[in-house]
């Protein structure tokens, strides 16, 4: 039977609440609970974190180095089960060094929603002539932060403790296990192979900016999504509104994708991108600046409105040039976001131990953050440029409007 568009997309989006949204965005919500009954620190809680993305840098290097689909294909299968023995086995132990390894095989498994899921639907959506955009895709991200932040808040209401919150998401994780394992789309099925799909490659100037301009978003995106419970948990007042939080930053990134899509139709992905940065940045620094109530809810929904929208842009641009191998170049492009991701956790978590607050932190990520701008605008140039040279083709069109 021929897979449905529905199944497809809700295959992607119960890949992303598997391997993102328990892999990975559930340790957000359990640091400071593992912080209060683990003993765990500001600076390993930051560790813990970079194992987890280097894990995930892993996993992009795999999965860009592997050309065979079939074999992707498999190894998202196989990081659905590891997603979930993974949750479950940090239970058993409170030594840092086998949390670090588990974190390690869960980052490693969030690749396989963000890059293999992501290639895989992509793929099939060339092939079936629908529109070539992950908007729906990667809404399941933002699906992802709200059903683990309210999983954890109903297991909060019950008093349960760091051990059995893990358990708990990993049950989790194995019921949305199943449709992403029955519907994903085999790359050799369903009238797959055959296409003719035409790669336009960018210039080699064009990918080093892009790459810098994503290694600026990924950075910012890893201090915010990281730590943003712990930052709400220590305002005074706001003491067990962490949660809340990561839970306006899911509602926030739910359909951002979708209407960011929209915006980049009309303006061209790369300005879409630059206004994206602009906002991710003023959503990273609020609550250095104020830490009401109020403003950090508008920064958790500035961040949760921009990250994954940040990502959804920059990989359909990747598919764009790359249609006969989405997930190759996707890959190569998330190799700066990782590397990123691995550097900021452990900057943030020090700077945090030495002046005793995440502000230093912040301010410096949103910095970062504001450089992927100068970036982008240089990527926009080199379009400007190609423009007035020659015709305005589709890609360029697709670029800059």
């Amino acid at each position: 039977m021929a897979l449905t568009k529905f199944r497809v997309y809700f295959a992607g989006i119960s890949s992303l609440i598997v391997t993102v949204g328990v892999a990975r965005f559930s340790y957000s919500l359990l640091l400071p609970i593992m912080q209060d009954g683990a003993g765990l620190t500001e600076l390993g809680g930051g560790w813990l974190a970079s194992t987890n993305f280097m894990g995930y840098m892993s996993g992009v290097l795999l999965a860009a180095s592997l050309h065979n689909m079939n074999y992707k294909y498999n190894l998202h299968r196989l990081y659905l089960i590891l997603s979930v023995l993974t949750s479950a086995a940090m239970v058993m132990t409170t030594d840092m060094v086998t949390w670090a390894v588990l974190r390690f095989i869960a980052g490693v498994c969030a690749s396989g929603g963000f890059i293999i899921a992501s290639g895989l639907i992509l793929k099939w959506l060339v092939k079936h002539h629908h529109r070539a955009e992950l908007g729906i895709h990667f809404s399941g991200a933002g699906l992802s932060i709200i059903i683990t932040s309210l999983l954890v808040e109903f297991m909060l209401t019950i008093s349960a403790e760091w051990q059995q919150q893990w358990l708990a998401l990993a049950v989790m994780a194995a019921v949305f296990a199943i449709p992403a394992w029955l519907w994903m789309p085999h790359p050799f099925i369903d009238g797959q192979v055959g296409g003719t799909a035409k790669d336009t490659p960018p210039s080699k100037v064009f990918k080093s900016l892009m790459m810098l301009a994503y290694f600026c978003a990924g950075y910012g995106y890893a201090v915010s999504s990281t730590f943003i419970v712990d930052i709400v948990e220590r305002v005074d007042g706001l003491q067990g509104q962490g949660g809340v939080a990561f839970l306006l930053v899911g509602l926030a990134a739910t359909p951002a994708a979708l209407i960011w899509d929209r915006i980049a139709r009309r303006t061209g992905y790369i300005k879409a991108l630059i206004i994206a940065y602009i906002l991710q940045a003023i959503g990273i620094i609020l609550p250095a600046i104020n830490d009401s109530l109020h403003v950090v809810i508008l920064s958790a929904l500035m961040f949760g409105g921009t990250f994954i929208a940040c990502v959804s842009m920059v990989l359909t641009m990747a598919g764009k040039f790359y249609p006969s191998n989405p997930a190759k170049f996707m890959g190569t492009m998330t190799l700066a976001y990782g590397a990123a991701q691995i550097l900021a956790p452990v900057c943030t978590g020090y700077l945090t131990e030495t002046f005793g607050s995440y502000d230093i932190g912040l301010y410096v990520s949103a910095a970062i953050v504001m450089i992927g701008t100068l970036f982008l605008f240089g990527l926009f140039r080199i379009e400007i440029n190609a423009s007035e040279k020659k015709d305005t083709n589709t890609q360029t069109r697709f670029l800059i409007g």
